[in-house]
């Protein structure tokens, strides 16, 4: 919340790059990429997690057993790396250097505590099963040569039900973005088609996911906690 704050009061400083609304938008695109790639990333790491593997949170680290493949087999970090792409995107949005570096350091102090306290008990509890796994895996640039193949299939269920909400937060706050940016610019309240187009589509989606969630026993599958 607290750098969500900076984010809009750095919008005093925005500007379209070049003074030009067609790199304005090729701009926007990046950063929906950027978004995009980091739920990308979350996706292709819960789709594949089973029950009681390497717990991931800011609370007590807890896990049953050691997850080694798919994504933990590059990065041993990947929630995390999935999430400084999310969270990074609406950052790169008001194209302010300094918000970006602000936000880089704020990320790295905030979760370096947290991957050391997991890190730890997986050490502990893992021993030396852990130690060859940290010492070929990155913790959080990935290392793609070291690919293993997920132990499960792919389910969409768990990636629907875990990052739905992390889809809409993104289309959502990218679109206020948006509002916002064009009315420190033009003074007025402007909605462009294309994220209008975005915001809606990403609403009908995070609504009907949230139905099969709640309501219906769908999206339940054994993996869920």
């Amino acid at each position: 919340m607290i750098f969500f704050t900076i984010i809009i009061a750095s919008l005093d400083f925005f500007h379209y790059p070049f003074q030009n609304h067609d790199f304005d938008l090729a701009w926007e695109i990046l950063c929906i990429f950027v978004g995009g790639l980091g739920i990308a990333v979350r996706v292709l790491t819960v789709a594949f997690v089973p029950e009681g593997t390497s717990g991931r949170g800011t609370g007590q680290p807890s896990a049953s057993r050691l997850n080694t493949t798919g994504m933990y087999s590059i990065v041993r970090n990947p929630l995390y790396l999935g999430n400084f792409l999310t969270y990074i995107a609406p950052v790169l949005f008001v194209r302010i250097w300094w918000v970006t570096l602000l936000f880089v350091l704020a990320f790295i102090l905030y979760y370096e505590r947290i991957i050391f306290a997991e890190e730890a008990f997986l050490h502990n509890k893992f021993g030396e099963d852990y130690a060859v796994w940290a010492s070929k895996t990155p913790a959080f640039l990935p290392r793609f040569r070291n690919w293993t193949k997920p132990d499960l299939a792919f389910s969409y269920k768990m990636a629907l039900s875990r990052e739905y909400h992390g889809v809409y937060g993104l289309v959502s706050t990218l679109f206020l973005m948006e509002l916002l940016s064009d009315y420190y610019i033009h003074g007025k309240l402007l909605f462009d088609s294309f994220w209008v187009v975005i915001f809606f589509t990403g609403t009908l989606f995070y609504v009907t996911i949230r139905f099969l969630d709640k309501k219906t026993y769908f999206l339940k599958t054994e993996n869920v906690r």
